[in-house]
């Protein structure tokens, strides 16, 4: 009998600690809780524009070099005006005779030696040479070239003895000028996240020149159309079943203080925009949340010191608030959740090895 007892417990003892439930768990804290919005941006300045040319002519000099800071109205290049100045003086001296020949009509008319039709072509003939007059000036004006604003020159200017050429499609750039004093950051944001994304949110970006350091910038300006306008439908150039299977992207401008002109076009900044900020959040991993049919819950363990006997887990249930990249903010229901808890984020389940259906009971090994 003596045998069988001990055979007994040892059994009903080992079982307990195969049967015994422990659970991986993690603190409840208390922190600044952030909810942020990844993208990536291209660096812009706040303003450029492209120098052209309005007539078609030889580029005789260049005033300004690359980096060089110019102000608006300042000549930074000039055409060769040869042949409009020959046309200007050409243009004066059509109007000079045609004012002479005008007077001289006019006095006739008023002694009735000239008809009102004469004098009417006496009058169109002067306009018509007056408006010549006044486009071949204006060519001559164009052949100095002027900075349409303040800023710095960004690339290479044209070099002189270069054809300028006019037009509305494809003019020749002479040179690029951009306000570098400012830098803006357009981003492209997943139609995910766009509803999370607020005008004047701050955010912080990174740029792979200068990896240690972390710039500011917030939200200036939030497109109302997609990247590629495929709400558009009538104007739409992709089909509607690849329109379908493509992603939705939302341009969010950023405005980026560089006070130390760190920052160059074209650079590409990695953003975490923060859309979300909690102070002294009560915090658990996500990996804690749980559901079922009333709601969520996490469960709430107290550890046990004997390895005999399970973790004790208790479900408290919460009110979800705002998600972090690990954490989440949660608010107990019943208030039975307090910071340094230990809450499960994951455990090992039952193993039943055994059972009294299955094992015979049998003593120790000897």
């Amino acid at each position: 009998m003596i045998a069988i007892a001990g055979g007994y417990k040892y059994y009903t003892d080992k079982t307990a600690v195969e049967e015994a439930k422990t659970y991986d768990t993690s603190p409840v804290m208390r922190m600044t809780l952030q909810k942020t919005v990844s993208a990536t941006g291209t660096v812009q300045p706040r303003d450029s524009v492209e120098v052209s040319s309005k007539i078609t002519a030889r580029i005789k000099e260049v005033l300004v070099k690359e980096n060089d800071t110019v102000t608006a109205g300042q000549t930074i290049a000039i055409l060769d005006g040869k042949d409009f100045e020959a046309k200007r003086d050409q243009a004066k001296f059509k109007l000079t005779n045609a004012e002479q020949k005008l007077n001289r009509i006019e006095r006739l008319y008023k002694i009735g030696a000239k008809s009102k039709e004469e004098l009417e072509d006496a009058e169109y003939e002067y306009d018509t040479a007056k408006s010549l007059l006044e486009e071949a000036e204006s060519d001559v004006a164009e052949t100095v070239i002027t900075a349409p604003m303040d800023g710095v020159v960004v690339g290479e200017p044209k070099t002189a003895g270069s054809m300028a050429t006019q037009g509305s499609d494809n003019p020749t750039v002479i040179m690029r000028i951009a306000d570098l004093s400012e830098k803006l950051i357009k981003a492209k944001i997943d139609e995910t996240d766009i509803g999370s994304v607020r005008v004047g949110q701050n955010a912080t970006f990174t740029v792979d020149a200068h990896t240690n350091k972390e710039f500011g910038a917030y939200v200036e300006k939030i497109s109302q159309t997609d990247t590629a306008n495929s709400w558009d439908i009538d104007n739409s150039s992709s089909s509607s079943s690849s329109s379908s299977n493509s992603v939705i992207y939302y341009y969010v401008t950023l405005t980026a203080p560089d006070p130390e002109n760190l920052l160059l076009p074209a650079m590409t900044a990695r953003l975490e925009i923060i859309v979300g900020v909690v102070d002294n959040a009560l915090c658990v991993p996500i990996a804690a949340l749980k559901t079922d049919n009333e709601g969520s819950y996490v469960e709430k363990i107290t550890k046990s010191n004997d390895p005999k006997k399970s973790d004790d887990a208790e479900k408290i249930y919460v009110k979800v608030g705002l998600y972090g990249e690990e954490y989440v903010e949660v608010v107990a229901k019943n208030n039975n959740l307090n910071e340094n808890d230990l809450v499960s984020v994951s455990y090992e389940a039952e193993e039943k090895k055994s059972s009294n259906n299955n094992r015979r009971m049998g003593g120790p090994p000897m």
